[in-house]
Order: C-alpha cells, then sequence, then structure tokens
C-alpha cells in the first residue's frame, strides 16, 4: 500500500488519543534545569549565554515599555527552535508544520500588541493606517488597504512558518524516496542523490531555525510599532 507523501504532517494519534499535547510538552523535558550549585556546568552555561544574546539582539530597537515582553519572546523562540529541529529526526512528528498551531501562536500574540498599542498610544496606532502626505483622494482607499494589511499580518506569520517547513520536508522525503528507489537499479545516481539529500538536510537545519528567528523577529517589530 503506497502511502500519501502528506501523511507524515497528520497529528500522530495512539489508542485514538491524540498526541499533540505530548509533541508540545516534550522539548520543554530536553532543555537543562539550573541547578542550586554556584558553578553551572558547560551546556547551562552555554544556554544562558544564547539567551543573553538573543534577548539583547531582539530587544536593542525597543523602548522600555517593550522590554516586559523579554521571557515571553525568548521562550517563543526557543520553544519554535527545538520544535523544527526535533522535527528533522526520523520517526517523529513536526507540530509547527500545522496551519493550526502556528495560527494559534501568531493570532493571540499579533493581537495583543495591536491592543497595547490601541491602550497607550491610540492616536499613533491609528496614524499607522494612513501615512502622511497621502492626497485626499486616496485616503479611503488607503486606509482600507493598510487595515487589510493588518490584519493579514497573523496569516502571513502562521503561513509562512508552515510553508517552508513543509516545503523542506516534502523535499526530504521525495529525494528521500528516489534514492532509496534508485540504489538497485542506478547505484552511481542514487549516490549523488543521497548527497544532495545530505546537503538538504543541513539547508532544512538552519531552515528551522532561521524561520523561528524570522517568526520572533516579526513579531517584536509589531510590538515595536505599538509601544
Amino acid at each position: 500500500m503506497t502511502l500519501s507523501f502528506f501523511d507524515q504532517f497528520m497529528s500522530p494519534v495512539f489508542l485514538g488519543i491524540p498526541l499533540m499535547a505530548l509533541a508540545l510538552s516534550l522539548p520543554w523535558v530536553l532543555f537543562p534545569t539550573p541547578t542550586a550549585r554556584w558553578l553551572n556546568n558547560r551546556l547551562l552555561t552555554l544556554q544562558g549565554w544564547f539567551i543573553n544574546r538573543f534577548t539583547q539582539q531582539l530587544l536593542l530597537p525597543l523602548n522600555v515599555g517593550g522590554h516586559k515582553w523579554a521571557a515571553i519572546l525568548a521562550s517563543l523562540m526557543l520553544f519554535l527552535i527545538t520544535l523544527n529541529m526535533l522535527g528533522l529526526l526520523p520517526y517523529t512528528f513536526t507540530p509547527t508544520t500545522q496551519l493550526s498551531l502556528n495560527m494559534g501562536l501568531a493570532v493571540p500574540l499579533w493581537l495583543a500588541t495591536v491592543i497595547i498599542g490601541m491602550r497607550t498610544q491610540p492616536t499613533a496606532a491609528l496614524g499607522h493606517l494612513l501615512p502622511e502626505g497621502t492626497p485626499v483622494p486616496l485616503i479611503p482607499v488607503l486606509i482600507v488597504i493598510e487595515t487589510i494589511s493588518l490584519f493579514i499580518r497573523p496569516l502571513a506569520l502562521g503561513v509562512r512558518l508552515t510553508a517552508n517547513l513543509t516545503a523542506g520536508h516534502l523535499l526530504i522525503q521525495l529525494i528521500a524516496t528516489a534514492a532509496f528507489v534508485l540504489l538497485p537499479l542506478m547505484p552511481t545516481v542514487a549516490i549523488l542523490t543521497s548527497i544532495v539529500l545530505f546537503l538538504l538536510t543541513l539547508l532544512e537545519v538552519a531552515v528551522a531555525m532561521i524561520q523561528a528567528y524570522v517568526f520572533v523577529l516579526l513579531m517584536s517589530l509589531y510590538l515595536q510599532e505599538n509601544v
């Protein structure tokens, strides 16, 4: 029986019980927890250095009001990177290939930035809907366009993350299937295909990290407009 290439993106179920919650909670177990010792081990030191450097670079363009989001943005970054990287392992499931999960992350965070902008500086928040110096006849059209672009932001965040990870997983499966089929027929071509598969896997590791960073970076830019 030939399975569809999209079967890998189905939510895992065991004995009729959805395992999505397990797939989302497992990455947190893999992180090393701080100890009561004065001197941490190398892994904890590396983790702390990465979080500090990332948070520093992420909050650099934000004012003091946006620094309250440091914990949630850093946690989201680690969460997405871990899910994306673990999804590249064999016999695993990548929750971030599900548009519902990505939209569930993007919509509340985007809505929170919009509400903060409306509460703290409503004039400036509404001013983004109309660029300065717009001719009077174009004002209604531009307001409609900017409003649509504002509501498209969370959709773009979720679709970008989903599409990039889904495309990468499909390419890996297609090339791996081709290498497996060509191995008894044309070994030389199969070896070349395997080399391409290895290079594509390295590219997907980079994509997994970059897409998580882009997601959090865009969220910080949306926050910057409203604080």
